[in-house]
Protein backbone atom coordinates (compact mmCIF):
# COMPACT_ATOMS: atom_id res chain seq x y z
CA UNK A 1 0.00 0.00 0.00
CA UNK A 2 1.11 3.20 -1.32
CA UNK A 3 2.28 5.83 1.53
CA UNK A 4 2.38 8.83 -0.71
CA UNK A 5 0.60 10.35 -4.26
CA UNK A 6 1.58 13.12 -6.30
CA UNK A 7 -1.34 14.49 -8.27
CA UNK A 8 -2.59 17.04 -10.43
CA UNK A 9 -5.56 19.06 -11.44
CA UNK A 10 -5.41 21.05 -14.57
CA UNK A 11 -8.26 23.37 -15.61
CA UNK A 12 -8.19 24.55 -19.23
CA UNK A 13 -11.01 25.49 -21.55
CA UNK A 14 -11.65 22.65 -24.02
CA UNK A 15 -12.16 23.66 -28.06
CA UNK A 16 -14.78 21.77 -30.20
CA UNK A 17 -12.50 20.00 -31.81
CA UNK A 18 -10.91 16.64 -30.78
CA UNK A 19 -7.55 17.16 -32.74
CA UNK A 20 -7.22 20.74 -31.13
CA UNK A 21 -8.05 18.91 -27.67
CA UNK A 22 -5.79 15.89 -28.14
CA UNK A 23 -2.93 19.04 -28.48
CA UNK A 24 -4.01 20.41 -25.16
CA UNK A 25 -4.10 17.16 -22.98
CA UNK A 26 -0.57 16.05 -24.76
CA UNK A 27 1.08 19.78 -23.59
CA UNK A 28 -0.08 19.36 -19.88
CA UNK A 29 0.33 15.25 -19.31
CA UNK A 30 3.99 16.71 -20.61
CA UNK A 31 4.24 19.14 -17.53
CA UNK A 32 2.63 16.23 -15.36
CA UNK A 33 5.22 14.23 -16.60
CA UNK A 34 8.16 16.78 -16.02
CA UNK A 35 6.44 17.08 -12.18
CA UNK A 36 6.85 13.65 -11.88
CA UNK A 37 2.95 13.22 -10.94
CA UNK A 38 1.20 9.82 -10.35
CA UNK A 39 -2.19 10.60 -10.94
CA UNK A 40 -3.43 13.66 -13.43
CA UNK A 41 -7.09 14.57 -13.73
CA UNK A 42 -8.31 16.43 -16.57
CA UNK A 43 -11.89 18.23 -16.84
CA UNK A 44 -15.17 17.17 -18.04
CA UNK A 45 -15.45 17.57 -22.01
CA UNK A 46 -11.56 17.56 -22.20
CA UNK A 47 -12.32 15.99 -25.69
CA UNK A 48 -14.63 18.69 -27.27
CA UNK A 49 -16.52 21.23 -25.60
CA UNK A 50 -18.94 24.16 -27.08
CA UNK A 51 -20.70 26.69 -25.10
CA UNK A 52 -23.14 27.78 -28.38
CA UNK A 53 -26.52 25.80 -27.50
CA UNK A 54 -26.77 25.27 -31.45
CA UNK A 55 -23.52 23.00 -31.72
CA UNK A 56 -22.97 19.57 -29.62
CA UNK A 57 -19.41 18.56 -28.43
CA UNK A 58 -17.89 16.15 -31.22
CA UNK A 59 -18.20 12.74 -30.23
CA UNK A 60 -15.62 9.56 -30.98
CA UNK A 61 -15.45 6.02 -29.95
CA UNK A 62 -13.00 4.69 -26.44
CA UNK A 63 -11.00 3.62 -29.83
CA UNK A 64 -10.97 6.79 -31.52
CA UNK A 65 -7.96 8.90 -32.03
CA UNK A 66 -8.69 11.06 -28.59
CA UNK A 67 -8.41 8.21 -26.28
CA UNK A 68 -5.34 6.52 -27.79
CA UNK A 69 -3.67 10.28 -28.53
CA UNK A 70 -3.90 10.06 -24.43
CA UNK A 71 -2.46 6.69 -24.46
CA UNK A 72 0.27 7.57 -26.56
CA UNK A 73 1.54 10.24 -24.70
CA UNK A 74 2.06 8.27 -21.25
CA UNK A 75 4.18 6.21 -22.95
CA UNK A 76 7.27 5.00 -20.96
CA UNK A 77 5.68 6.62 -18.31
CA UNK A 78 3.49 5.29 -14.68
CA UNK A 79 1.52 8.52 -15.36
CA UNK A 80 -2.04 7.61 -14.83
CA UNK A 81 -4.32 9.72 -16.86
CA UNK A 82 -8.49 10.46 -15.82
CA UNK A 83 -10.08 12.85 -18.55
CA UNK A 84 -13.41 13.14 -19.28
CA UNK A 85 -14.98 12.69 -22.77
CA UNK A 86 -17.79 12.54 -25.05
CA UNK A 87 -18.29 8.77 -26.22
CA UNK A 88 -20.15 8.11 -29.19
CA UNK A 89 -23.56 5.80 -28.69
CA UNK A 90 -25.88 5.46 -31.56
CA UNK A 91 -28.65 8.26 -31.27
CA UNK A 92 -27.20 10.66 -28.36
CA UNK A 93 -23.77 9.94 -26.83
CA UNK A 94 -22.28 9.14 -23.59
CA UNK A 95 -20.88 11.62 -21.12
CA UNK A 96 -18.06 9.24 -20.13
CA UNK A 97 -14.87 9.31 -17.94
CA UNK A 98 -11.96 7.30 -19.04
CA UNK A 99 -8.74 6.18 -17.14
CA UNK A 100 -5.80 5.49 -19.21
CA UNK A 101 -2.18 4.62 -18.71
CA UNK A 102 0.93 3.80 -21.24
CA UNK A 103 -0.71 0.17 -20.89
CA UNK A 104 -4.26 1.49 -23.15
CA UNK A 105 -7.67 2.09 -21.23
CA UNK A 106 -7.89 0.75 -17.34
CA UNK A 107 -11.32 1.62 -16.75
CA UNK A 108 -14.76 3.50 -18.09
CA UNK A 109 -17.25 5.40 -16.51
CA UNK A 110 -20.52 6.49 -18.26
CA UNK A 111 -22.30 9.29 -16.47
CA UNK A 112 -25.57 8.39 -14.18
CA UNK A 113 -26.29 11.71 -13.09
CA UNK A 114 -27.39 13.75 -15.98
CA UNK A 115 -27.81 17.78 -15.37
CA UNK A 116 -31.59 18.09 -15.55
CA UNK A 117 -31.39 21.23 -13.56
CA UNK A 118 -31.49 24.64 -13.20
CA UNK A 119 -33.28 24.89 -16.80
CA UNK A 120 -31.05 22.82 -18.69
CA UNK A 121 -31.69 19.03 -19.98
CA UNK A 122 -28.40 17.33 -20.63
CA UNK A 123 -30.27 13.95 -21.17
CA UNK A 124 -31.68 15.69 -24.44
CA UNK A 125 -28.44 15.05 -25.75
CA UNK A 126 -27.02 12.45 -23.21
CA UNK A 127 -27.95 8.73 -23.04
CA UNK A 128 -27.27 8.39 -19.22
CA UNK A 129 -25.03 5.55 -18.04
CA UNK A 130 -26.03 2.07 -16.08
CA UNK A 131 -23.58 0.97 -14.28
CA UNK A 132 -21.71 2.22 -10.89
CA UNK A 133 -18.42 3.80 -10.80
CA UNK A 134 -15.17 2.46 -10.79
CA UNK A 135 -12.49 2.33 -7.72
CA UNK A 136 -8.96 2.09 -9.48
CA UNK A 137 -5.60 1.54 -7.55
CA UNK A 138 -2.80 3.98 -8.12
CA UNK A 139 0.45 3.86 -6.61
CA UNK A 140 -1.70 1.82 -3.81
CA UNK A 141 -4.48 4.36 -3.39
CA UNK A 142 -7.62 3.47 -4.29
CA UNK A 143 -9.16 6.03 -6.78
CA UNK A 144 -12.98 6.72 -7.12
CA UNK A 145 -14.24 8.05 -10.30
CA UNK A 146 -17.47 10.45 -10.74
CA UNK A 147 -18.17 13.77 -13.01
CA UNK A 148 -19.63 16.92 -12.47
CA UNK A 149 -23.31 16.70 -11.19
CA UNK A 150 -22.44 13.23 -9.60
CA UNK A 151 -20.68 15.46 -6.57
CA UNK A 152 -24.36 16.86 -5.37
CA UNK A 153 -25.53 12.85 -4.82
CA UNK A 154 -23.57 12.54 -1.76
CA UNK A 155 -24.41 8.34 -1.85
CA UNK A 156 -22.02 8.08 -4.74
CA UNK A 157 -19.18 9.11 -2.84
CA UNK A 158 -20.07 7.11 0.12
CA UNK A 159 -20.52 4.16 -2.18
CA UNK A 160 -16.67 4.70 -3.66
CA UNK A 161 -15.45 5.36 -0.13
CA UNK A 162 -16.65 1.98 0.92
CA UNK A 163 -15.15 0.45 -1.80
CA UNK A 164 -12.21 1.50 -1.04
CA UNK A 165 -11.58 4.99 -2.33
CA UNK A 166 -8.90 6.81 -0.26
CA UNK A 167 -9.28 9.65 -3.76
CA UNK A 168 -12.28 10.69 -5.42
CA UNK A 169 -11.66 12.10 -8.79
CA UNK A 170 -14.25 14.35 -10.08
CA UNK A 171 -14.06 16.13 -13.63
CA UNK A 172 -16.04 18.68 -13.98
CA UNK A 173 -17.84 21.62 -16.18
CA UNK A 174 -19.20 23.56 -13.95
CA UNK A 175 -21.60 26.09 -15.24
CA UNK A 176 -21.85 29.74 -13.90
CA UNK A 177 -25.47 30.90 -12.48
CA UNK A 178 -26.40 31.95 -9.22
CA UNK A 179 -24.73 31.00 -6.40
CA UNK A 180 -22.96 27.82 -8.10
CA UNK A 181 -19.14 28.80 -7.09
CA UNK A 182 -20.30 28.55 -3.93
CA UNK A 183 -22.26 25.10 -4.41
CA UNK A 184 -19.15 23.89 -6.02
CA UNK A 185 -16.55 24.95 -3.06
CA UNK A 186 -19.01 23.42 -0.93
CA UNK A 187 -19.72 20.22 -2.27
CA UNK A 188 -15.92 19.48 -2.81
CA UNK A 189 -15.75 19.93 0.87
CA UNK A 190 -18.25 17.54 2.09
CA UNK A 191 -17.50 15.13 -0.15
CA UNK A 192 -14.23 15.01 1.35
CA UNK A 193 -15.44 15.26 5.12
CA UNK A 194 -18.28 12.76 4.76
CA UNK A 195 -16.04 9.75 2.87
CA UNK A 196 -12.96 10.92 4.46
CA UNK A 197 -11.33 10.92 1.19
CA UNK A 198 -9.23 13.29 -0.50
CA UNK A 199 -10.89 15.02 -3.62
CA UNK A 200 -9.58 16.01 -6.93
CA UNK A 201 -11.98 18.27 -8.33
CA UNK A 202 -10.57 19.14 -12.34
CA UNK A 203 -13.28 22.18 -14.23
CA UNK A 204 -13.15 23.87 -17.76
CA UNK A 205 -12.94 27.70 -17.25
CA UNK A 206 -13.74 30.17 -19.34
CA UNK A 207 -17.30 31.18 -21.65
CA UNK A 208 -19.83 30.04 -19.45
CA UNK A 209 -18.09 27.61 -16.97
CA UNK A 210 -16.46 28.66 -13.36
CA UNK A 211 -13.01 27.49 -13.16
CA UNK A 212 -12.57 27.29 -9.47
CA UNK A 213 -10.75 23.29 -9.64
CA UNK A 214 -9.64 22.91 -6.09
CA UNK A 215 -8.45 20.07 -4.48
CA UNK A 216 -9.50 18.86 -0.89
CA UNK A 217 -8.08 17.10 2.28
CA UNK A 218 -10.29 14.55 3.58
CA UNK A 219 -10.42 16.79 6.75
CA UNK A 220 -12.16 19.50 4.41
CA UNK A 221 -8.97 22.05 4.32
CA UNK A 222 -8.27 22.77 0.92
CA UNK A 223 -5.06 21.93 -0.27
CA UNK A 224 -4.63 23.88 -3.66
CA UNK A 225 -7.23 25.61 -5.91
CA UNK A 226 -7.52 27.84 -8.59
CA UNK A 227 -9.25 30.99 -9.98
CA UNK A 228 -10.61 30.95 -13.83
CA UNK A 229 -6.81 30.75 -15.67
CA UNK A 230 -5.70 27.80 -17.10
CA UNK A 231 -3.22 25.63 -15.19
CA UNK A 232 -2.21 22.99 -13.60
CA UNK A 233 -2.64 22.57 -9.57
CA UNK A 234 -0.37 20.14 -7.93
CA UNK A 235 -0.22 18.45 -4.27
CA UNK A 236 0.90 15.40 -2.52
CA UNK A 237 -1.67 13.07 -0.62
CA UNK A 238 -0.22 10.83 2.65
CA UNK A 239 -1.77 8.02 3.12
CA UNK A 240 -0.98 9.34 6.94
CA UNK A 241 -4.04 12.41 6.19
CA UNK A 242 -6.87 9.57 5.73
CA UNK A 243 -5.64 7.29 8.39
CA UNK A 244 -5.87 10.87 10.96
CA UNK A 245 -9.58 11.40 9.42
CA UNK A 246 -10.72 8.16 9.46
CA UNK A 247 -9.52 7.56 13.01
CA UNK A 248 -11.15 10.87 14.61
CA UNK A 249 -14.23 10.17 12.60
CA UNK A 250 -15.06 6.33 11.26
CA UNK A 251 -18.16 7.43 9.16
CA UNK A 252 -17.98 4.34 7.28
CA UNK A 253 -17.70 2.00 9.93
CA UNK A 254 -20.31 3.40 11.95
CA UNK A 255 -22.86 4.04 9.07
CA UNK A 256 -26.17 2.74 10.39
CA UNK A 257 -27.08 2.05 6.42
CA UNK A 258 -26.38 0.05 3.77
CA UNK A 259 -25.63 1.22 0.26
CA UNK A 260 -26.83 -1.59 -2.67
CA UNK A 261 -24.82 0.59 -5.09
CA UNK A 262 -27.00 -0.67 -8.07
CA UNK A 263 -28.26 2.22 -9.97
CA UNK A 264 -31.69 2.73 -10.59
CA UNK A 265 -32.97 2.02 -13.93
CA UNK A 266 -33.30 5.60 -16.14
CA UNK A 267 -36.61 5.44 -16.70
CA UNK A 268 -37.77 5.67 -13.02
CA UNK A 269 -35.67 8.90 -12.33
CA UNK A 270 -37.97 12.02 -12.56
CA UNK A 271 -37.52 15.76 -12.24
CA UNK A 272 -39.53 15.67 -8.98
CA UNK A 273 -39.68 13.23 -6.02
CA UNK A 274 -43.35 13.89 -4.29
CA UNK A 275 -44.24 12.14 -1.02
CA UNK A 276 -48.44 11.19 -0.63
CA UNK A 277 -50.35 10.57 1.78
Amino acid sequence: MGERLRVGAVQLHSPLSPAECAVQCGEWIAAARKAALDLLVLPESASSRTDDPAETPVAEPLDGPFVQSLIAALDGSGLTVIAGITESAGDRPFNTVVVVDATGIRAVYRKLHLYDAAGMRESDAIRPGEHAPPVIDVGGFGVGVMTCYDIRFPETARALALQGADVLAVPTSWVRGPLKEAHWSTFCAARALESTCFVIGAGQTGGTRIGCSMIVAPDGTTMASAGVEQTLLVTEFDRARVDAARTAFPLLAQRRFDLDLVPRPPELVTGVLRHDG
